[in-house]
C-alpha cells in the first residue's frame, strides 16, 4: 500500500477483496493512496521469462528483471505467439508492479511471461483501442486517472484524471473517438476525447447517479462498468449501488452524454457486468450481491433495456453470501456464455438459445484459482482467460465450439494480484 495510514490499509475496497469482508454490501474505498492523473512517472519494463506452470508469486515479486522485448516470439504450435496484458494492484500487499507483459500461444494456451511495464499506479483494468495500437488502464485511486500506453513501444502516452475516485472499469467506443470509464468510488461516468495518436485528450462529458436512492447497504452509488451498446449510438452504465443499469445517449460530436432510461434490479441485487449478445438486441447481467443472473432485452431505438428474471449462476450458493458472479463472456457466434463465480471458484457454461433471449445452464467447471475476477475470450473465441485475483494466476482454457465445453490448458500462470487479462 502507497501513501496511506494502517486505517486507510485497513479499509480496502469491497471491490478488491469483497470475498474477505463476508457478505456485507458496505463498500469502503482506498483513501490516500496518492494522485494517479496526469504527469505520472515514465514507467518502465522490467523482462520475465516465467510461463505456465509457475509456482504461485510470493508477496510483493513479479519475477521480471532486465528489459522487456515486445511479444512477437513464434509459438509451440507453429503460430506467432500473441500479446497478452495482465492488470493487477500495484498498492495491495503482494500485488504487481504494474502491467503484466506476456504472450500467449494461440493452439495450446500457454503463457510466457515477457516483462512489466511500471510507473502505472493500480491498473487493475484495461482496454485496447479498436485499431489494436492502443492499450488503455484504469488509475483504480481516490484520485482516478486512465492512462493510455502505446503497444508498439510500450510507450505512456499520458494520463487523465476522470473528475472521480477509484475507476473500476473503461471501453473505447467503437469509432474509437471517446474512452468511457467507470468511478466506482463515486459513482461518475467519464467521457475522454482519443487522439488520432491513441493518447487521451480532454474529459468531454462527467456524470454522476444521483437517483435512485442507493440500495440496502449501500452508502452511495457505484459505477461499476461503462459499455457501448451494439448500436454505437448509445451507452450503458451498471451501478452496484443504486441497483440501476443508466442508459446514455452518446453525442458523437461532443462526447457527451444524456440519460435516456433506466432499468432497475431487484433492491439488494448489486448488478456488476452486463454483456451483449452479438445479436444487439439482448443483453447478460451479472448481480454480485444476490449471486443471481438475468437476461435483459434492449431496444436500440430508444437505448431501453429491460431486466428479466433473475436465474442460477451454477453456484449453489444464493442467498449464503459466499458467491459473487463477476462477469460476463459470449462466444463470437453467440451459441454460449460463460461467467466467472468468485466464491464458489467456477465458471459457469450457458447455452444462449432463441437468438439470445434465453440462457440456459449447461453446469460448471473449476476455474483452477481462487476468486475468478474477470473473463476475456482471445479472438476467434477458441481460448478463454481467467484472471484469478486472490490466487494471483491466470487460467487458460480450450472451449469447444460445438458445445462450449471448457477444458483447462495446463497450469495457471502466476501473476501477483490478477485482476484483469486482456489477450489481442
Amino acid at each position: 500500500m502507497t501513501g496511506g495510514t494502517d486505517a486507510v490499509r485497513a479499509r480496502w475496497s469491497r471491490r478488491r477483496f469483497v470475498g474477505a469482508l463476508g457478505a456485507a454490501t458496505a463498500g469502503g474505498v482506498l483513501a490516500g493512496c496518492g494522485d494517479g492523473s496526469s504527469g505520472a512517472a515514465a514507467p518502465t519494463a522490467s523482462a520475465s521469462g516465467s510461463a505456465s506452470g509457475s509456482p504461485a508469486p510470493s508477496a510483493g515479486r513479479d519475477g521480471s528483471a532486465g528489459s522487456a522485448p515486445a511479444a512477437s516470439t513464434t509459438a509451440s504450435s507453429g503460430a506467432a505467439a500473441r500479446p497478452l496484458f495482465i492488470g493487477t494492484y500495484t498498492s495491495a500487499e503482494g500485488g504487481g508492479r504494474g502491467i503484466r507483459l506476456a504472450a500467449y500461444d494461440p493452439g495450446s494456451g500457454r503463457i510466457t511471461g515477457t516483462g512489466t511495464l511500471t510507473g502505472i499506479p493500480d491498473p487493475s483494468y484495461l482496454a485496447v483501442h479498436p485499431d489494436g495500437r492502443t492499450l488503455y488502464a484504469v488509475n483504480e485511486r481516490e484520485r482516478g486517472a486512465v492512462t493510455a500506453v502505446r503497444i508498439g513501444d510500450r510507450k505512456v502516452l499520458g494520463s487523465r484524471p476522470t473528475g472521480g475516485a477509484q475507476p473500476c472499469h473503461l471501453s473505447v467506443h467503437p469509432s474509437g473517438r471517446w474512452l468511457l470509464s467507470a468511478d466506482y468510488g463515486s459513482g461518475t461516468v467519464a467521457v475522454h476525447r482519443v487522439e488520432s495518436s491513441g493518447a487521451l485528450g480532454g474529459r468531454t462529458a462527467l456524470v454522476r447517479h444521483t437517483r435512485p436512492a442507493p440500495g440496502p447497504g449501500q452508502q452511495g452509488p457505484h459505477a461499476h462498468q461503462v459499455v457501448t451498446a451494439p448500436d454505437g449510438g448509445h451507452v450503458l452504465a451498471v451501478d452496484l449501488g443504486t441497483d440501476t443499469v443508466y442508459s446514455y445517449r452518446l453525442d458523437d460530436a461532443a462526447g457527451t452524454l444524456t440519460e435516456v432510461a433506466q432499468a432497475h434490479t431487484r433492491r439488494g441485487a448489486g448488478p456488476r457486468h452486463l454483456t451483449f449478445h452479438p445479436g444487439g438486441r439482448y443483453a447478460y447481467l451479472a448481480d454480485e450481491l444476490d449471486d443471481t443472473v438475468a437476461v435483459c432485452a434492449y431496444d436500440p431505438g430508444t437505448g431501453r433495456l429491460t431486466i428479466g428474471a433473475p436465474q442460477s449462476t451454477g453456484s449453489g450458493k444464493q442467498g449464503s453470501g459466499t458467491n459473487y458472479p463477476a462477469q460476463f463472456v459470449v462466444s463470437p457466434d453467440g451459441a454460449h456464455a460463460f461467467l466467472a463465480n468468485r466464491g464458489a471458484n467456477t465458471l459457469a457454461r450457458y447455452a444462449v438459445e432463441a437468438d439470445g433471449a434465453r440462457l440456459r445452464l449447461l453446469g460448471t467447471v473449476p476455474v483452477a484459482g481462487d476468486f475468478p475476477r474477470q473473463l476475456a475470450l482471445a479472438p476467434g473465441g477458441r481460448l478463454l482467460f481467467a484472471a484469478n485475483q486472490r490466487s494471483g494466476s491466470v487460467s487458460v482454457f480450450h472451449v469447444d465450439p460445438a458445445d462450449g465445453g471448457l477444458r483447462l490448458a495446463g497450469e495457471p500462470f502466476a501473476s501477483p494480484v490478477a485482476v484483469c487479462a486482456l489477450p489481442l
